[in-house]
């Protein structure tokens, strides 16, 4: 979570999530983002990233896919030459890449938004179980919840 900016990440946590094998995985499964859509009645961003294959962005909004975009890195043209294109040079490149793009419209850095992930998880609902104290956990990260307030950011 980045209360600064008010973005949450959701995720399913498990050994199929992790690696490679975990961005193919979230590639496929978008039920998630789809039904919060829906019922939190907010666009939702789900995104897949694999440093070694590419990226991707899907929106959506109201239980349906509002947009979206996918770079395969492969496929990039770098304007000139490969050894001509400095460090600063491909950074500004990647901005404009789908997570480079999203982490602006968050007001965050590409690099603050992909190491959202690297996070300790704040807080790891059962998928089984007692669905009270799950569903009242998520719903506190919810926009609009009751008891989800803000925390002014520290200066």
């Amino acid at each position: 979570m980045n209360r600064r900016r008010k973005v949450v990440r959701l995720a399913y946590v498990g050994p199929f999530t992790a690696g490679r094998q975990g961005a193919h995985w979230y590639a496929a499964h978008h039920a998630l983002p789809r039904l919060l859509s829906r019922e939190a009645n907010v666009t939702v961003h789900a995104y897949v990233y694999d440093p070694d294959e590419g990226e991707e962005v899907i929106a959506y909004g109201n239980g349906r896919r509002v947009g979206g975009e996918r770079v395969v890195y492969e496929d990039v043209e770098l304007p000139g030459r490969v050894e001509d294109v400095d460090d600063a040079a491909f950074a500004r490149m990647q901005e404009r890449w789908p997570v480079g793009h999203l982490a602006y419209v968050f007001g965050l850095s590409r690099k603050e938004l992909l190491r959202l992930p690297l996070a300790t998880p704040k807080l790891v609902l059962a998928l089984e179980g007692g669905e009270g104290d799950s569903a009242e956990a998520l719903e506190g990260l919810l926009p609009g919840a009751q008891g989800a307030q803000p925390v002014p950011d520290a200066r």
